[in-house]
């Protein structure tokens, strides 16, 4: 007869294994990718400064001491500690949701290593050096998007993969659930 308590730990470690957790490589190639990219902007690129390379992208090192858009970026800097808070807070989430999802809901684990991936960077920058460096930069004639970084990439691109996530493939998987 076998001991459940023991059976515990054998089941749990199971778990672990085929869960989504594998997808941690990704967050981690993002965020040395990413502050790589911050790196080399801060030491070839003057604040500020365009350097156009086509006609509607140019790197232009700037600063973002608030969140996206540079919403309340002229907070007075209490913003810097509330968006660090809540890139760890859901950093902490994502990786309680990786553990959990099952390993061969890959779409959904890509999703989430790239948005997790994309907060650690930009936590990085804010909690080091009190703002996000951006550098990307697109425009069509006189009409300027915000700058980005490659964190915020990842980001944009974990949620579109998610909301699709969540849109199409949810539906699948439990009316899968449903049948078996």
């Amino acid at each position: 007869m076998t001991d459940s308590k023991a059976d515990v730990p054998a089941a749990s470690s199971n778990r672990a294994q085929k869960s989504c957790l594998i997808w941690g490589w990704l967050a981690l190639l993002v965020i040395v990718l990413d502050l790589g990219t911050k790196q080399l902007a801060e030491r070839y690129l003057d604040y500020a400064d365009p350097n156009f390379l086509l006609p509607v992208f140019d790197l232009t090192l700037l600063y973002n001491k608030g969140a996206a858009f540079s919403f309340l970026s002229d907070a007075g800097g209490w913003q810097r500690w509330l968006f660090a808070f809540i890139a760890v807070l859901v950093s902490i989430v994502i990786v309680i949701w990786l553990r959990r999802i099952e390993r061969k809901q890959w779409w959904l684990g890509f999703a989430l290593s790239m948005i997790l991936g994309g907060a650690l960077g930009n936590l990085y920058d804010r909690v080091v050096q009190g703002y996000v460096i951006d550098f990307i930069s697109l425009h069509y004639q006189s009409y300027y998007f915000p700058a980005f970084n490659l964190a915020d990439s990842a980001i944009t691109l974990g949620a579109v993969v998610l909301i699709i996530d969540m849109l199409f493939l949810e539906a699948k998987r439990t009316s899968s659930k449903e049948t078996t």
